[in-house]
């Protein structure tokens, strides 16, 4: 199993899938003349700019959805796997596919925002949704809608959990069978609950968590300051084969950085517009900027604090391609979240493990929290026309994520993150070209928002004024908000 789940990593995380996703990145970054250094100010503001309808989400819930499936156990092992793989270099190639990616998650929020559904009472939408509307092929949007349902259903998970397992077993000794019990026992409390239920949970849990696991990253910065100029410069000198002893793994530094930096921020793989497309708002470009910024948010704050913790402190081992070490500072240390733990040691000592495993959980549980609505919104994607049977399905999806939650919380960490790169390599390939083919209506979205801004207006979409097809849902809004009724 470990050697067929190695060889599809081979082929879908090749260095055709690392350059496609830094390029396409690019490409939205240059020709959206870097909106997320242009309308930085409009990110924040338009975070707090919309309230929950009867039908949508606020702004805030949908990007509070969306970070907590950005922010898991990517952020606290992710990181420390990229540094033992790639070097401190890995680090700067995980800010630059961030930086690029947020024009790659503003496009795909956008189009999801644009070709939403209604659905039982909620808004859907996402990949698969945009696919079949926008391009008309009704066979790649299903299979993206397949791949979603298996990667973050069935793949994904069981990192989410392992991670949870692992950390709770070594900071106090409880079993991950133990654990896995009282994961799904909370998860099946809220997903069964429906997506504003989702959207409440992670608006309060993950500004909290983030909060509090950058504040420990700051003491501890502050701690060795003295040390902080020489890491930065470790970490450029890295990324561009300066430093000596990490010029042979150049490749290694940019695979890895964008490879785990695309797994935790999740830009262009396809999820983020998903949680997207579940917020009430007037402009779909209003929503596309904020969940750009939960791509920061994500890996600018969460992962970059990681990385400055153990760097700084010295906390880490690099593996040398040829077999052994480039660098060994932890005796006995492969890679993984010990990392982590040991350099919070630094601050607490004895209590690095017991913060990080705290940490961990409401990552990783939050993000356990989105994948169950990804799967949800495919599912509810490919039964769109069934009532019936969609219900059948959607319960079915909560049995198989539990199922896979708890299975991941005994099974090896390799195979579980294995698992769990086939998945996100699956959506990445699908929703990038996806996005690249069917651009045009995203970046009208943008020109119009821009253009309704210098008249001095809270701009307002109309599908029919770019003669868009397939965006019922907003020639609703558009009747509600003429008629004087608040949209976000």
């Amino acid at each position: 199993m470990a050697q067929f789940v190695d060889a599809v990593n081979g082929i879908l995380w090749s260095k055709a899938l690392i350059y496609l996703c830094l390029a396409v990145g690019l490409y939205f970054s240059v020709i959206t003349r870097f909106l997320q250094v242009r309308h930085l100010k409009d990110m924040w503001r338009l975070l707090f700019g919309s309230q929950a309808s009867d039908t949508g989400v606020s702004s805030f819930q949908a990007f509070a959805m969306a970070v907590s499936g950005r922010v898991g156990t990517g952020n606290i092992a992710g990181v420390a796997t990229a540094i033992a793989m790639g070097g401190p270099g890995a680090v700067f190639w995980m800010w630059t596919i961030a930086f690029l990616g947020a024009g790659s998650a503003f496009v795909e929020s956008v189009l999801a925002q644009i070709y939403k559904e209604e659905q039982d009472g909620e808004y859907r939408g996402g990949p698969a949704f945009y696919i079949e509307k926008g391009l008309g092929m009704k066979w790649y949007a299903v299979l993206f809608a397949i791949s979603t349902v298996l990667g973050t259903g069935l793949f994904l998970p069981g990192v989410q959990s392992n991670s949870i397992a692992a950390g709770v077993k070594n900071a106090f000794g409880v079993s991950p069978t133990v654990t896995g019990f009282i994961i799904i026992a909370l998860l099946g409390l809220i997903i069964f609950g429906g997506v504003k239920r989702i959207g409440k949970v992670a608006e309060l849990v993950v500004p909290f968590m983030a909060i509090a696991y950058i504040i420990v990253a700051l003491i501890i910065i502050v701690m060795n300051i003295g040390q902080l100029p020489a890491v930065i410069a470790l970490i450029f000198k890295s990324a561009f084969a300066v430093e000596p002893a990490f010029a042979g793994i150049l490749g290694m530094a940019i695979s890895w950085g964008v490879k785990r930096g695309i797994y935790s921020n999740e830009a262009g793989q396809g999820t983020g517009p998903i949680a997207a497309a579940a917020a009430e708002v007037s402009h779909p470009t209003k929503q596309g900027l904020v969940q750009a910024f939960s791509v920061y948010v994500d890996t600018l704050f969460v992962c970059s604090a990681t990385a400055f913790m153990i760097l700084i402190t010295g906390m880490y081992n690099v593996n040398n391609p040829a077999g052994g070490f480039l660098v060994e500072k932890i005796p006995g240390v492969d890679y993984g979240p010990a990392y982590t733990q040991m350099a919070v040691d630094t601050l607490i000592p004895g209590l690095g493990s017991k913060f990080v495993s705290i940490a961990l959980f409401f990552f990783a549980f939050t993000t356990l929290m989105a994948y169950y609505y990804y799967a949800e919104a495919n599912i509810a994607y490919l039964f769109k026309n069934n009532a019936s049977l969609r219900k059948t399905a959607i319960m079915g999806a909560r049995i198989l994520l539990l199922g896979s939650t708890f299975y991941g919380a005994v099974k090896t960490a390799s195979l579980a993150w294995g698992l769990g790169d086939i998945g996100v390599g699956l959506m990445a390939w699908l929703n990038v070209i996806a996005i690249v083919i069917l651009q045009k209506p995203a970046l009208q979205a943008l020109k119009d928002y821009e253009d309704q801004q210098k008249q001095g207006l809270d701009p307002i979409y109309d599908p029919k004024k770019y003669g868009i097809k397939g965006a019922e849902v907003w020639e609703r809004i558009l009747a509600a908000s003429k008629s004087g009724k608040r949209v976000g």
